[in-house]
């Protein structure tokens, strides 16, 4: 029987292919790239933890794995290093902010914090955003809500990457869609692409060797397949909810164009079918961030009292008989975290690699094993 996190879940994703490095030297890592690079000091930290806090939690797909991806997108020029981050339309309890093509991550973290801070004002804070990059997993920005007891909401457009519902072309965005909320002892976390899969776990597969499920994409000529070479030769992933079906299911599609609603349309930016990728100039991604004061709703610990109920009515009602346990939003990946803090984060050996010439190349110092 299963007993511990790293029992259930570090050894179903990690094999002999694997390492393990700290917390910390891969936070300093990933904050010399940046800075290397030509990024100020402190929106190096804040790409980096936003980055790390994926590999933490156990979400390869955006972690470590995109840094390449991310230095490309700088040295092509792509990325604004020091932007000018403006807000160009402001209220009590809303703004409309122009990222001028700065990282994601530090454009989102301006934009969550300002949506923070209208919310403890006014009681609800919505800020959209025009004019950036992508900014990692939306998880991190609804969290940042959390922390300071309000409820956290969060979407973002892509690059096309998904089909719509009876299509086979590339036309909408993975369009993630992310909520947090403090509950007594913990954190509920939403955090979900509208596609069967974000594309970088595609690239995972791809990585490893993998095939992926059937359902996921279709290939360039509109028939299913498990073979991630076919998405990146001009395969299109399926929209959420369609359990298998060729066409893909309609309520990914409709949640990727409420996505596309409140991001590019909103905002006065693009969607997703404009949308470019972090090597082009003006990709205009465009991102939805909004919190909620509890507190001007319903008393604190009244909320998260219930909410910890609810969490607790779910968890123990009756179970598959092939379940080990029921979970809730989020916990596989803070209970992930925290074994991760203590035995140190699990990286692909051929990540370590590419992290480790990338150190080559821009002559800093190379990431160490946890020995």
């Amino acid at each position: 029987m299963v007993k511990t996190l790293s029992e259930l879940y570090e050894k179903v994703k990690v094999d002999e292919n694997y390492v393990r490095v700290s917390k910390d030297d891969l936070f300093n890592f990933v904050v010399k790239v940046f800075m290397k690079l030509g990024i100020p000091e402190n929106d190096a930290k804040t790409i980096a933890d936003c980055i790390v806090t994926a590999d933490l939690r156990g979400i390869e797909s955006h972690g470590v794995q995109r840094l390449k991806r991310y230095i490309n997108g700088i040295r092509m020029g792509g990325v604004n290093l020091k932007p000018n981050i403006r807000i160009v339309r402001d209220g009590p309890s809303y703004a409309v902010v122009d990222g001028d093509e700065g990282m994601g991550h530090v454009v989102g973290t301006f934009a969550m914090r300002l949506a923070i801070e209208k919310a403890k004002k006014t009681g609800i804070g919505v800020v959209v955003v025009r004019n950036s990059n992508h900014f990692g997993i939306a998880g991190y920005y609804s969290m940042m809500a959390a922390r300071e007891n309000l409820i956290g909401i969060c979407m973002t457009n892509t690059r096309p990457l998904v089909a719509p519902t009876w299509g086979i072309d590339r036309v909408l965005g993975t369009n993630p869609i992310s909520l947090a909320a403090p509950m007594e002892n913990g954190y509920l976390l939403i955090d979900m692409a509208t596609s069967t899969a974000p594309a970088g776990e595609i690239e995972i597969r791809k990585r490893k060797g993998d095939k992926i499920p059937e359902g996921w994409v279709l290939d360039k000529n509109g028939n299913m397949t498990t073979n991630p070479d076919d998405f990146f030769a001009g395969g299109a992933l399926l929209p959420l909810g369609g359990f298998g079906e060729l066409y893909g299911g309609h309520r990914g599609y409709c949640l990727a164009i409420l996505v596309e609603v409140l991001t590019g349309l909103l905002s006065g930016g693009s969607w997703s079918k404009y949308v470019g990728e972090t090597h082009q100039k003006h990709s205009d991604v465009c991102h939805f961030f909004m919190a909620i004061n509890i507190e001007n709703f319903v008393p604190l610990n009244q909320f998260k009292k219930a909410l910890a109920k609810m969490a607790e009515e779910i968890k123990s009602s009756r179970k598959h008989p092939e379940a080990e346990r029921i979970w809730i939003p989020g916990e596989k990946g803070f209970l992930t975290e925290e074994t991760r803090l203590r035995i140190g984060i699990a990286i692909h050996r051929s990540v370590f690699e590419e992290l480790n010439k990338i150190a080559e190349d821009l002559g800093i110092e190379k990431l160490k094993l946890i020995s």
